[in-house]
């Protein structure tokens, strides 16, 4: 049965007055307070309602605690039976989570009952809910400005081995075998134990542990065999087809291996490992968690896309709140981000005027559609060095992106826009005694010299004179402020090295320590307010 008690009705008497005037003050100076007077009143327990009856079976846990004690358990990066015993036994959870009493009823939680929580908010992703509406409760209770914000993203590692490949062979095709070891025992006796044993007998598995650097491409190709053979010999069974460890062999097969017609042999192939080039960023990276992928520059598992507010240069200072939070696999691309991060704060009446960035989202066509659809203006330098020789930013354009002189001072004969680009020609007689024609970019015809720009050259161009005025590095020196996020969300609360695996459970870890994160910081505005105030 349901369970929720109004946590706006407050108490004749102060149930945690016998803590005394000290530690009761000093209990209402902590993240506390803040967690008991706004977050727990804002949490969306009415979500959870359709998992219990309205009359029937016995009364649940009381929710709003429950909900709560999900987002701290996050917040200070504890195991289960940390959270757990903190619930029970520690005074300012209690207080932060509005548990007076010391009946069982009241103070006991059971591990089974933090599992179920955290199946519905997973399950159903719930946690998303829970962070935008606390967010937007923080954001009003503190008058949080949204015009000015940042993006950037960081690794993050789930619980889980990083193997090398002959180890995710091995790792896969063992998972595969157990498995129909226990549910299709007659079609795993049929397998050859000589060849497939060593898979399972944990003896017999370390040998592949021990493979010399010089028989890496042998020991691959014979693992390849074996995975080829497994996907052969169950390809007309339905039942073992349909078991989610052979469609991880698959998996594996597609993104590890490669099969060409044994020219010797005809009607066979011959199954060798791709090379490490050839192996694609999104490829399992390990069986036990499918989900993750692959960053060259920073390694396996997944990343986080964070965006927050900012104060910059204004005397008034404000809460720095973290606004958006996506969790994606680590063989994406940062591009791909920026765009999916202000529909989301857009749809949240949250989006930024002004965003900085880094170069990886600073594509022109990121920009472009940043301005057109959300009125945002992306600040981010531009991606590569520039060109040693003239580009476009270095001829004077007029008012309709005419060239009206080129670098040298020369005026072009003529300028048209025919269609798509605009068309520049300079007399051959300039251009050939040119003592920087080697350096320019026209083409050199019979009768001119031309030089074609479109109207993404021109975005670029004025972009990059833009990067060089001292205006745009006063403002842009504010992005250096979200590493420090970074550091301040991997430090208090763990979020580079989470307990669990997979994209929901990573995901919504993830995101309830960037709530918590949020919440620490607004305790530590309250402090900082107050500090100032008895200066």
């Amino acid at each position: 049965m349901f369970h929720a008690k109004d946590n706006k009705q407050g108490y004749i008497f102060d149930p945690f007055e016998y803590l005394g005037p000290k530690r009761l003050s000093e209990l209402k100076n902590s993240w506390a307070e803040i967690f008991r007077s706004e977050i727990l009143p804002a949490l969306p327990v009415e979500s959870l309602r359709k998992y219990y009856h309205d009359k029937n079976g016995r009364p649940s846990k009381e929710m709003y605690s429950m909900l709560g004690l999900m987002i701290l358990q996050q917040m200070h990066d504890l195991t289960d039976e940390k959270a757990v015993g903190d619930f029970m036994f520690d005074t300012r959870w209690r207080y932060a989570l509005d548990v007076p009493g010391d009946s069982d009823r009241e103070a006991y939680v059971s591990l089974k009952s933090l599992w179920s929580i955290r199946k519905h908010l997973t399950e159903d992703g719930l946690y998303v809910e829970m962070f935008e509406q606390v967010t937007k409760k923080l954001a009003e209770v503190f008058k949080v400005d949204f015009d000015k914000q940042r993006l950037d993203s960081v690794h993050i590692q789930s619980n889980m081995r990083h193997l090398g490949r002959i180890a995710l062979f091995s790792r896969t095709i063992k998972k595969f075998l157990l498995n129909l070891k226990r549910q299709h025992r007659t079609h795993y006796d049929q397998l050859e134990s000589a060849r497939f044993k060593s898979y399972v007998n944990k003896n017999e598995e370390m040998l592949f542990s021990a493979v010399k650097p010089s028989e890496t491409v042998k020991t691959l190709s014979l693992l390849a065999e074996d995975t080829h053979f497994l996907l052969r010999q169950f390809s007309s069974n339905e039942k073992v087809k349909s078991m989610s460890s052979f469609q991880l062999l698959s998996r594996l097969f597609k993104d590890q291996c490669t099969s060409v017609d044994d020219l010797e042999n005809k009607g066979k192939k011959i199954i060798t490992a791709k090379p490490n080039h050839e192996v694609p960023s999104d490829s399992l990276q390990n069986p036990s968690d499918e989900d993750a992928g692959y960053s060259g520059h920073k390694g396996q598992g997944y990343q986080v896309q964070v965006m927050e507010t900012y104060s910059g240069n204004t005397d008034k200072k404000q809460l720095s709140l973290i606004t958006h939070i996506e969790v994606e696999s680590a063989d994406k691309h940062d591009a791909n981000a920026l765009l999916p991060a202000l529909r989301n704060t857009d749809k949240r009446d949250m989006s930024p005027k002004e965003l900085l960035a880094d170069s990886l989202y600073g594509s022109d066509d990121n920009v472009t559609k940043a301005k057109q659809d959300y009125q945002t203006d992306v600040l981010a330098p531009l991606m590569g060095a520039k060109s040693k020789g003239f580009d476009l930013e270095q001829f004077t354009l007029d008012s309709n992106n005419k060239i009206t002189l080129c670098p040298q001072g020369n005026k072009p004969g003529s300028v048209k826009k025919p269609k798509d680009r605009f068309i520049a020609k300079f007399s051959r007689s300039d251009c050939s005694s040119c003592p920087q024609l080697a350096n320019c970019p026209v083409t050199k015809y019979k009768k001119a010299y031309t030089y074609y720009y479109d109207q993404k050259m021109i975005s670029i161009s004025k972009r990059r004179q833009n990067e060089d005025t001292a205006s745009f590095r006063n403002v842009y020196r504010y992005r250096a402020g979200i590493e420090a996020t970074m550091s301040q969300f991997d430090r208090l609360t763990g979020v580079k090295h989470l307990r669990v695996r997979g994209l929901k459970a990573v995901s919504c870890a993830a995101t309830l320590k960037a709530l918590g994160l949020n919440i620490l910081r607004s305790a530590r505005f309250i402090y900082d307010q107050k500090v100032a105030f008895a200066a």
